[in-house]
């Protein structure tokens, strides 16, 4: 009777996350103009404090939060994902024209599923943790660097699961012609379908995923027009 959540709720899951991002990017704009020297010189007042400016916690943390909520576009693509390849809705299994005998999209939805696990594992929080060093001086560290380089791979894993979506969906689409979807839709579908196309039997996915990923990167504006 009512489509699943992945569905139905996207607004309010992609928006959730696009909070986090205003949010992280407010921090990371004060803090790379914030004064973070070791010490600190005040030339007026001549004085020098060795204060704790160059702690790395904010943007630790801010990391983490966003690693945390970039993920969640990934889960939520891959159940729609999973959704459309499973034969529901008139939609032949794994969106194969010849079911039973080809295995379709099966793949790709495997390839998100571990992708999205992956992101779940990059997705424990690097702030939490800490090693003294210095003798003893340095004895909380934000572990700041570590959490920016596993958000990057988390961005890198997002964007792959959403290619896949984006190529599972162009098929779908096509499945279900000459029936059409909104107007914007049809605009993404003809112009991924210039660069991207239908699969009538099972091929190697590789190509195609790699160039669904290349088209993400494209102007969104040029698209639409």
């Amino acid at each position: 009777m009512q489509d699943p959540y992945s569905f139905r709720c996207m607004p309010q899951v992609h928006g959730a996350t696009k909070d986090v991002a205003d949010t992280v990017n407010a921090v990371v704009e004060r803090e790379i103009n914030s004064v973070t020297d070791n010490p600190i010189v005040f030339h007026d007042e001549d004085a020098i404090m060795s204060g704790g400016n160059f702690h790395g916690q904010p943007l630790a943390l801010h990391a983490d939060f966003m690693a945390i909520a970039i993920a969640e576009i990934a889960n939520i693509s891959e159940r729609r994902t999973y959704l459309l390849v499973s034969g529901q809705r008139g939609l032949p299994p794994f969106l194969a024209p010849d079911a039973g005998s080809n295995s379709g999209f099966m793949i790709a939805q495997y390839t998100a599923a571990s992708i999205v696990s992956q992101n779940k594992q990059y997705c424990t929080p690097a702030s939490v943790d800490s090693i003294v060093s210095s003798n003893g001086q340095e004895d909380h560290v934000s572990m700041g660097a570590n959490a920016v380089t596993k958000l990057r791979k988390v961005v890198q894993n997002v964007q792959r699961v959403l290619a896949i979506e984006l190529l599972t969906a162009a098929q779908a689409l096509d499945q279900r012609r000459p029936h059409k979807s909104s107007v914007s839709i049809e605009k993404v579908w003809s112009a991924f379908r210039k660069e991207v196309s239908y699969m009538p039997k099972d091929e190697v996915l590789h190509d195609k995923l790699v160039a669904a990923e290349k088209f993400l990167n494209n102007d969104p504006e040029q698209i639409m027009a």
